[in-house]
């Protein structure tokens, strides 16, 4: 009768080697797999969210300085002729323009923080979708503020008219949300040359601080550029190397490898204003 022989030491120890080999193998496939499959998300969603703020801002700045005293149904309560100079005139609103908030502007943040933008234009509702007490059909004076707060992009809309003076309040400026994990901020803005002379055409970009003086000259705003730094879900990804980014005018910043970045920038022809310049000649 056979006795039956097992396996040798050192054949279950290669055996064990060639497991563990094999196991490691596996579990880096599936780590890297994980690692790809994250970062895929992270861009995904950082695009996505840069299609979509782009496409809102675009649309909504498009009409900064929009006064229509031929096809719109204003709300002519206040004296629209004096509205519309207003509205025409200072469409990127500053610190100072209005009487019943002389902080309400327009700013360059220094050092790289996020800058804000408050706009003027004559619309049905304000960035947040209120009416602040007109009819249905009537547009009116709408301020518009967008700024970061956090990592949030957001808008508080205004009654332009209340802004002024020239009315009593009856429905508080609300503050909406756009959108979240927004990292910066940044704008510029294109100034034509004296209204007197000018074609409509941006001839210089320049910073908030700088537009109290070129609008003192007669130079208007026909143009603007933005930048927005968007990032990932917080430890979504994990990057090898810290990322770098420099938006518009600003210094370039390194950032953390706990998130995907990506920059959006767009620079758009603000053209109710071109229009109006090109009228003043």
């Amino acid at each position: 009768m056979r006795r039956s022989q097992g396996f040798s030491l050192v054949e279950l120890m290669i055996s064990l080697v060639l497991g563990l080999v094999i196991s490691g193998a596996i579990i880096q496939v599936l780590v890297s797999s994980s690692v790809t499959n994250k970062l895929n998300q992270a861009v995904a969603q950082v695009q996505e969210s840069g299609r979509y703020i782009t496409s809102r801002l675009s649309g909504e700045f498009y009409e900064i300085g929009r006064y229509d005293t031929v096809a719109a149904s204003i709300d002519d309560s206040v004296d629209t002729v004096a509205e519309a100079a207003f509205v025409e005139n200072k469409p990127i609103a500053l610190a100072g323009d209005f009487a019943t908030n002389a902080t309400l502007g327009s700013t360059q943040a220094s050092s790289g923080a996020n800058d804000e933008l408050v706009v003027s234009l004559l619309a049905l509702a304000d960035c947040t979708g209120s009416k602040h007490g007109y009819a249905a059909d009537d547009e009116f004076h709408v301020v518009n503020r967008y700024f970061v707060s956090g990592n949030e992009f957001r808008c508080t809309g205004y009654d332009g008219r209340v802004l002024r003076g020239l009315k009593a309040q009856s429905v508080s400026p609300n503050t909406v949300t756009l959108l979240d994990n927004v990292s910066n901020f940044q704008l510029q803005y294109g100034v034509s040359d004296v209204a007197e002379s000018s074609n409509g055409q941006a001839i210089t970009y320049v910073t908030a601080d700088s537009l109290a003086a070129l609008r003192a000259q007669n130079q208007q705003v026909v143009a603007l550029r933005w930048a927005v730094l968007l990032q990932s879900y917080q430890n979504q990804v994990q990057q090898t190397s810290a990322p770098t980014f420099a938006l518009l005018n600003e210094s370039q910043v390194t950032l953390d490898t706990a998130h995907y970045y990506q920059v959006f920038t767009k620079t758009v022809s603000l053209r109710n204003m071109k229009n109006f310049v090109r009228s003043i000649q």
